[in-house]
Formats: C-alpha cells, sequence, structure tokens
C-alpha cells in the first residue's frame, strides 16, 4: 500500500485505538518498521499525531478531541469499565453522572437499575436513563456545551450543592503519573470538584488511553478518590501510590 493511503488509515487507527505501535502497523500493513516509522514521523511533523517510544498516539493539547471521536475511541474497553462500575452501583442509590463518554456508557448499563436518583450535567445520560421508567432523572441545567451535551458553569454547580448522594461516577480528560486528573475545559473541572465534594463516596471511570495524553486544568489527585474503573492495570508507581492513598483500583 503506498504511502498516500496507509497515512489516513494510520491516522484513523490512532484515532479509534488512541495510539498506533510500529509493529503493529508494520504487520497491519505488510511493510518494514522503518517504512511504518517515516509514515509516523511525517505525521508527527504534520501535527497530526506525537511520536512515542514504540509507536506513536494522538496529540494532546490544550483542546480536546471532537465528540464522536472520543465516544468512538477504545469503546469496547469503555462497556467493559461501565458494566464493572455499573455491578457495584446497588438499586435503589443516589448518584451523579457527569460529563463525558464513559459515564454514558454507565448510564446505558444502568438502564435496567430500579429505584435510582441520578442527578446529571449530561444532557446524553439525561436522554440514555429516560428509557428507564424507575429511575428519577435530575438534569441540574447550566450553560450548554452544543459539542457534547455537557452542562456547566455557575448555576451547574450551584444545583450541585443542594444535594448530598450516594456515589458520584466522573471521567476526565487525562491522567498524570503522579495520579493527578486533568481536563480541558475550566468550567468542567470546577463542576467535577463540585460533584466529589457532595457525594459521600467518588469513582472515576477512565481508559488507559487518559495515561498517554495530557490536558491543562487540574481536577485533583486519585488520592481524593474511592475508587478508580479502568481497563488494564494503572503502571506499578502509580498503583502503589494509589494503595498508599487507599485508593482502590479495579481493572478489567
Amino acid at each position: 500500500m503506498a504511502q498516500g493511503f496507509r497515512l489516513p488509515e494510520i491516522l484513523e487507527i490512532a484515532r479509534t485505538e488512541g495510539r498506533v505501535t510500529v509493529d503493529g502497523l508494520a504487520s497491519r500493513f505488510g511493510v518494514t518498521a522503518q517504512t511504518i516509522r517515516r509514515d509516523l514521523a511525517e505525521l508527527d511533523e504534520a501535527g497530526q499525531l506525537e511520536r512515542v517510544h514504540g509507536g506513536a498516539i494522538l496529540r494532546s493539547g490544550t483542546v480536546n478531541i471532537g465528540y464522536q471521536e472520543r465516544a468512538a475511541l477504545n469503546a469496547e474497553e469503555k462497556r467493559a469499565i461501565a458494566r464493572a462500575c455499573a455491578a457495584e452501583i446497588p438499586e435503589g442509590a443516589s448518584i451523579f453522572l457527569a460529563i463525558g463518554t464513559t459515564t454514558e456508557a454507565v448510564a446505558r448499563e444502568l438502564r435496567r437499575h430500579a429505584g435510582l436518583m441520578v442527578v446529571t450535567n449530561n444532557m446524553n445520560v439525561a436522554n440514555i436513563l429516560a428509557e428507564n421508567p424507575h429511575c428519577q432523572v435530575i438534569v441540574t441545567g447550566g450553560t450548554l456545551r452544543r459539542s457534547d451535551g455537557g452542562l456547566t458553569g455557575p448555576l451547574t454547580e450551584a444545583a450541585i450543592r443542594q444535594f448530598k448522594v450516594d456515589i458520584a461516577v466522573i471521567g476526565c480528560s487525562a491522567l498524570d503519573a503522579e495520579g493527578d486528573m486533568l481536563d480541558y475545559d475550566i468550567q468542567e473541572v470546577g463542576v467535577s470538584q463540585s460533584l466529589i465534594a457532595q457525594a459521600r463516596r467518588a469513582w472515576l471511570v477512565t481508559d488507559n488511553s487518559k495515561l498517554a495524553r495530557t490536558a491543562p486544568a487540574r481536577i485533583g489527585s486519585l488520592s481524593i478518590l474511592d475508587t478508580v474503573f479502568t481497563d488494564r492495570p494503572l503502571p506499578a508507581p502509580l498503583m502503589a501510590r494509589c494503595a498508599q492513598w487507599q485508593t482502590r483500583v479495579v481493572s478489567g
């Protein structure tokens, strides 16, 4: 396959899976590793991918990737995370579900739960759980982020402060080596912090690709959480920190 055809396909694989490897691409396209390294170097120079050891990842920066790309990224891993998270939410619980494609996956797993009260600033979550007649859904209000149906801002935070729920389920855009949860939108960060403060237990749902990204705004440390649900174990140093913080990690 000529380079002109490989490059768009490599970029699409990276958007779907979060990262690509030299060996995996060489096998997929039937070319040498050296050829793939040249392809990745070209995509890196064009600002479309970022080279890392053994492959490349989607570029991070101050702006998140689009909602449709995020929804497709690691979709199966998100479903597995969502199943594990939903399995620990008891019927009759009160919960917050925040903005994020993984929290939306959790909502889909809750469509058969009975007696839930769900407070959300995510219009997509509200629409998903509208299918469950045994779930009370409360939408916080706030400023609509048209790109993904999220609600943010002072009105959202004021509404959240009216509740004290059993569990808050949040996501993040990136997770760094020190265990800090990061995001792109300052207003969304404020909402996430309010959710954590108003819940008896705080859970993070995040797939492993977030460890390969960065974002400029800090939500807080994993040390303030009760549980992290992810698709594979965190790196050993971060797992050790979570053990010290008594933050439980549930991985598929």
